[in-house]
């Protein structure tokens, strides 16, 4: 299972960090750099994403998806976005996974300020924290400096930014760029537009738009091709379906409740 599954419980010494920054002062910088300014109309405080995830024929793991608060980092407004999965009890005798990332994202440039992630993975554990500085193209961890393209995003901040963008005019194979923070590397992805598709679900059919984001291939994923995203055709644009292939069999992953939508559910089909 993938460290898209994301995790449970920070560890203490991550936790310390992550609350000394955020005691520092939230003075405004001095630097005049302006953040670019994007719209927001996908999401908001309180909206909460559950996910049901099978491996093959089997019942396997809970995802979790929320907006969790919104605080001020620096004299920026920002969103508290958090992403958590764990296998199920029943499962956790073949594969235990207890992941979490966290990413706080400016709520104007709708890129992410800081970064924290903790991954359980049967005996693979990894944890990281990662502090943004988009004006000078540059992100600090617990290893030092990394320089990066201006906007760079994380695994979690990448979900919501994504759903921000506009696909009325998109066309079939259209790409639409990417960069993306993981394990101590910036890899320039994508995602490719590939059309619509109603999906019948555990909440109803919803009208989707499908789309194809290119992986890191590493020890998960076998190809950069290997996974297919439906996310709702309204302005919410919430993820409804995953469906990849892994190193050993297949996961696919499904919406099973929401609240909190910023828009009216428009791509709901009642049942």
């Amino acid at each position: 299972m993938k460290r898209s599954f994301v995790i449970v419980s920070l560890a203490a010494g991550l936790a310390a960090l992550i609350q000394s920054f955020s005691t520092q002062p939230q003075s405004a910088p001095n630097d005049p750099f302006n953040y670019r300014k994007l719209n927001n109309q996908a999401f908001k405080v309180g909206e909460k994403l559950k996910f049901r995830v099978h491996y093959g024929l089997i019942n396997a793991a809970n995802i979790t998806m929320s907006v969790d608060q919104a605080t001020t980092i620096n004299g920026r407004d920002a969103l508290a976005v958090r992403c958590e999965g764990e296998t199920l009890k029943s499962f956790d005798w073949a594969y235990k996974v207890r992941d979490k990332f966290q990413s706080w994202i400016d709520a104007e440039a709708l890129a992410p300020i800081r970064y924290a992630k903790t991954v359980r993975e049967n005996k693979y554990y990894d944890e990281d924290l990662a502090i943004y500085m988009h004006d000078k193209k540059k992100l600090r961890n617990t290893d030092g400096e990394i320089a990066m393209p201006m906007y760079t995003q994380d695994i979690a901040s990448a979900l919501y930014y994504a759903r921000n963008l506009n696909f009325e005019s998109a066309k079939t194979n259209q790409v639409f760029p990417l960069d993306v923070y993981l394990d101590n590397k910036i890899y320039n992805l994508n995602f490719t537009y590939l059309g619509k598709e109603t999906l019948s679900t555990d909440i109803g059919k919803v009208k989707c738009i499908k789309l194809r984001p290119k992986l890191v291939v590493d020890r998960v994923f076998k190809s950069s091709n290997d996974m297919t995203v439906w996310v709702s055709d309204d302005a919410n644009h919430i993820p409804v379906r995953v469906q990849t292939a892994i190193q050993v069999g297949s996961l696919k992953v499904d919406i099973t409740s929401y609240e909190g939508l910023r828009n009216g559910f428009t791509s709901l089909i009642k049942k």
